[in-house]
């Protein structure tokens, strides 16, 4: 009987792939169902298999629990602590006292239970074996072969486990078929009961800086370095690109001979046009090159904003904005940089209009005249915080104001910041949001104060609201708009799925 049991563990192990041990435990796992089975009683038994010989024993087992409970909720397999320790003098709670049982005969279950039980922990072994092999490589490369199409997704046989490619993941238009071999990036390894999820993508960036790496042995072997891409997939993409070796052309060597390298990569990704920009540690240099073809004549950057105003030829405008914006948009995911492209005439007059509207806010808020605050703007400042907290030499070092017009600016401008501060303070204090709002999911008492301070009082008020609106609260982001609103709709969607439910039951 043991070599029996040794000759089935062998088998299956080389089958499928799987330890010998899952296979053990497994059967021993089947011979304790299969003991269970013969008694009326609820009896807990354990079997052991001699992993060398084959022989297995087995067991019946007595939970060990206090001995104040006075009902023991599964008599048949509990015990006392005090009756236990007549048995073992050293066991403890949570133990187990086992006697010996008589052995069911393997053979006789082989057919039935133990066969569910085998298969079921060797799914569960290939399973986590899979998992444990891919998620290591999460992000990583890999090559596949479209297996079917599903409702439009596409099935990618890895050689030894299947991964999904949605449809919002693959490239638009490409036309997939059973059968292409294909390269996708792993974007992600799920562990779900019904088997492992290998999640794939066509359109991140960075298959694109994948796919260079393989094509390109010098950004394989470190002498180029790749700073990132960004795609419109299918259609277009622009790459950053360095040298670590002076004598190196990174661009040239991304290319190939008769562009070749770079080819390849297009053809991968369905005819996607690939723009190789020379990266730089320089911002605006980074933006320029980014911006190619096109010839950028200045660049006028905001640090505080992290935008750039990009200034063209007006001949150029179209080709730096590119079709649908594509070039700027690009340009602008691969820099990290908000750009705007705008003629020359257009950077005038937004320089103009900024600047009559900086000299009418100095005007009003601090009642100079206009020659007070033509020169704060020409000196570089935008705002009553600057006015207010820049160090006091920096005042003075403008040549047509002295010491008590420095003092008085400086006193009238952190007035007016304060008197703010306050009556925001008391507006906040003031504005009270109803208890719905205050303890919706997400949401914190600050941020509910701002709300309704705003008008939007109750959760349902905040339903009503689009991202746009809500994006004129302090400190609120898009995607904390987008999150608040879609939470407070939350009861909307659940009313429609029931009344849609009812509808089902009434048809």
């Amino acid at each position: 009987m043991g070599n029996e049991v040794l000759m089935v563990v062998d088998a299956v192990s080389r089958e499928k792939g799987v330890e010998k041990e899952t296979i053990f435990q497994a059967i021993e796992a089947a011979l304790a169902t299969a003991t269970r089975k013969r008694y009326t009683q609820d009896i807990d038994a354990r079997v052991q298999i001699d992993r060398h010989t084959g022989a297995y024993h087995t067991f019946r087992r007595w939970e060990v629990v206090p001995d104040e409970i006075e009902q023991l909720e599964f008599p048949d397999h509990q015990i006392r602590l005090s009756e236990a320790r007549k048995r073992s003098p050293d066991i403890e709670i949570g133990g187990h006292i086992e006697e010996p049982l008589e052995a069911v005969e393997f053979g006789r279950i082989a057919a039935q239970a133990a066969k569910q039980v085998i298969m079921q922990k060797v799914r569960e072994a290939e399973r986590e074996q899979i998992v444990q092999q891919y998620l290591p490589r999460k992000g990583e490369m890999v090559t596949g072969v479209v297996k079917r199409l599903e409702r439009g997704d596409a099935i990618v046989d890895l050689g030894n486990a299947e991964a999904l490619l949605s449809k919002s993941a693959m490239i638009p238009r490409e036309g997939l078929r059973p059968g292409d071999r294909i390269r996708a990036l792993l974007e992600d390894v799920k562990s779900v009961p019904r088997g492992p999820q290998l999640i794939l993508s066509r359109i991140a960036p960075k298959l694109l800086v994948e796919l260079f790496k393989l094509e390109v042995p010098e950004a394989s072997e470190g002498l180029i370095a790749i700073h990132g891409a960004a795609r419109d997939p299918g259609l277009r993409a622009k790459i950053a690109v360095s040298s670590k070796d002076q004598r190196i052309d990174p661009i040239g060597a991304c290319v190939g001979m008769r562009g070749s390298r770079v080819q390849s990569v297009s053809n991968e990704l369905a005819g996607e046009r690939v723009d190789i920009i020379l990266w730089s540690d320089n911002p605006a240099q980074f933006v320029i090159n980014a911006l190619a073809p096109a010839e950028v004549l200045s660049i006028v950057v905001d640090e505080e904003l992290h935008s750039m105003d990009v200034i063209v030829d007006e001949r150029q405008l179209s080709q730096a904005i590119g079709r649908g914006g594509q070039n700027v948009r690009l340009a602008s995911e691969l820099t990290g940089w908000e750009l705007n492209v705008m003629t020359e005439q257009a950077a005038t007059e937004k320089g103009a209009n900024e600047t009559a509207n900086a000299v009418k806010l100095f005007q009003e808020s601090l009642d100079v005249d206009e020659n007070v605050a033509s020169v704060l703007v020409q000196e570089g400042f935008t705002n009553l915080e600057e006015v207010a907290y820049v160090p006091k030499q920096e005042l003075l070092a403008i040549e047509e104001f002295d010491e008590e017009l420095v003092d008085e600016l400086r006193n009238r401008a952190r007035d007016i910041l304060l008197t703010r501060a306050i009556a925001q303070e008391e507006k906040l204090n003031l504005a009270e949001p109803a208890a719905d709002l205050m303890t919706m999911e997400g949401m914190d008492e600050h941020t509910a104060r701002l709300l309704a301070s705003s008008g939007i009082k109750t959760r349902e008020e905040l339903a009503e609201q689009s991202v746009d609106e809500l994006l004129v609260v302090e400190g609120m982001t898009e995607e904390r708009a987008k999150e608040l609103i879609m939470t407070a709709r939350a009861p909307w969607f659940e009313a429609q799925a029931a009344d849609q439910k009812t509808g089902d039951t009434a048809g």
